[in-house]
């Protein structure tokens, strides 16, 4: 059974984003988010596995990593029209916007 969980974890997949929230839009980007951004994701198969706020430093202010069960399945999500619109969106609430595509590992990732 360990070994069964082990290979389906070396084939998850994790997209990582971080950004900055605007300061005269975090209400609605709160909104956003929460209400159909991260619901939405999760219906197309993604799963929220963390989301950290930076306190301190020079850093992006937010970093949501979102799972996916292998590479296949988050390439063609991110591919999907729906994925582009969310995306777009999101954007029109933040600032310096990246997102990377990165093997799931059980440490911290940036």
């Amino acid at each position: 059974m360990a070994d069964t969980n082990r290979a389906a974890d070396a084939e998850r997949r994790k997209l990582l984003l971080t950004y900055d929230p605007l300061p005269g839009r975090r209400e609605a980007y709160f909104r956003y988010v929460l209400g159909e951004f991260i619901p939405a994701l999760e219906q197309m198969g993604l799963t929220l596995c963390e989301s950290w706020h930076t306190a301190y430093g020079p850093y992006p202010l937010r970093l949501t990593g979102l799972l996916a069960p292998d590479e296949k399945t988050l390439e063609e999500i991110l591919a999907s029209e729906e994925f582009k619109r969310l995306e777009a969106q999101l954007q029109e609430y933040v600032s310096n916007y990246h997102r990377r595509l990165v093997p799931k590992r059980d440490t911290f990732q940036f």
